[in-house]
């Protein structure tokens, strides 16, 4: 494999789906809700399953935010 075709599967497996993330307005706060005992907000969540399952995380992301919006 060169590092042209390497670069392309990392960038469409990882960087694209957390830009995505990052970017969203329905990824929740940064910061945790009041009254949490979890350091991150669920925003951070999200990126973490996103950059451990990559494309996965990132199909799991989209079918969470498709049911809170509706």
């Amino acid at each position: 494999m060169d590092q042209l075709t390497a670069l392309i599967i990392l960038s469409l497996w990882v960087i694209i789906p957390a830009l995505h993330v990052i970017a969203s307005p329905n990824g929740g706060a940064w910061t945790p809700p009041e009254g949490c005992r979890c350091p991150f907000g669920p925003r951070v969540g999200w990126l973490v399953i996103v950059v451990m399952l990559g494309l996965i995380g990132w199909f799991l992301f989209l079918r969470s935010r498709k049911k809170t919006a509706t």
